[in-house]
């Protein structure tokens, strides 16, 4: 099986090459790296072809014109040829295990659609700083999960056939477009916790969702999360109406107030072990 590592790059290329370094170190041999660039200034271009340049595995690939994250996505997954997809940032890396740490999972779990680990939040350097401590197994054919609060994160990697069976990538989000493939993708299948970790994330001023963009961040994916419960059909939420139009994130993070709740944690993890044992 192959492995189809999928990057959207704007502007980002002195930064690259620590994501460049992390895939040549890879155990798993069998990947390609796929870029896009959404149109990004030549020079950034020419850096990015420069640092990739005599090794096939990668493939570059450009935007005509700036589309935004939601469409390069969807880009990617189409220019993908390898059976299971995973995105990584251009200013990010990957641990050497990681990828051979998924494709263990889709070889031998045909039921999962998707794995996911633990990210490593880095400083500008890529020094580490702390564990993404909320990653964990989540309960699989649950319609009231939302990945709220978050749980399934990097590094999330795909089966690129059941992707094919959803709605696909919403090419008009700028922000939260991963949340809402993971939830799009949760449907179809069995997601799997990979308890490593195995992404470094860096923390620096450019990040989409990080500093000033963090507002806008938790609106986008107020959205993700309505249009969630609009395609499963939910009707009410713990007892409390599902507005019939979207208005603002307060309404539809309020519907999930209750799954913060000591009980709703407990029955969760009873729900969870217990699929470990018969699954």
């Amino acid at each position: 099986m192959k492995f189809s590592v999928l990057i959207a790059h704007y502007n980002n290329s002195a930064l690259f090459r620590d994501c460049y370094d992390s895939l040549l170190l890879q155990t798993y041999k069998n990947w390609e790296a796929v870029i896009l660039d959404d149109a990004s200034s030549k020079e950034e271009k020419e850096q990015i072809k420069a640092i990739i340049a005599g090794d096939n595995r990668f493939k570059f690939f450009e935007n005509e014109k700036n589309s935004g994250v939601g469409v390069t996505k969807s880009k990617l997954i189409e220019l993908a040829t390898g059976e299971i997809c995973g995105f990584v940032d251009p200013d990010d890396a990957i641990l050497p295990t990681a990828i051979e740490s998924a494709m263990n999972v889709f070889q031998q779990k045909k039921n999962v659609v998707l794995s996911y680990s633990r990210f490593m939040a880095c400083d500008k350097n890529l020094k580490p700083l702390a564990p993404f401590k909320s990653a964990m197994q989540v309960r699989n054919n649950d319609p009231y999960f939302f990945n709220y609060p978050i749980q399934i994160s990097h590094f999330v990697n795909f089966r690129k056939e059941v992707y094919e069976q959803t709605a696909k990538m919403n090419t008009s989000l700028k922000i939260s477009e991963d949340q809402d493939l993971y939830l799009k993708l949760y449907e179809k299948g069995d997601v799997y916790f990979i308890d490593e970790t195995n992404y470094l994330y860096r923390t620096h001023a450019g990040g989409i969702s990080q500093n000033d963009n963090k507002g806008k961040s938790y609106e986008y994916f107020a959205q993700v999360v309505f249009n969630t419960m609009k395609r499963r059909n939910l009707k009410s939420i713990n007892g409390k109406k599902v507005p019939e139009t979207y208005t603002d994130q307060k309404e539809i993070f309020a519907l999930l107030e209750y799954q913060n709740k000591p009980l709703h944690r407990i029955k969760k993890k009873i729900f969870i072990t217990l699929q470990k044992l018969f699954r």
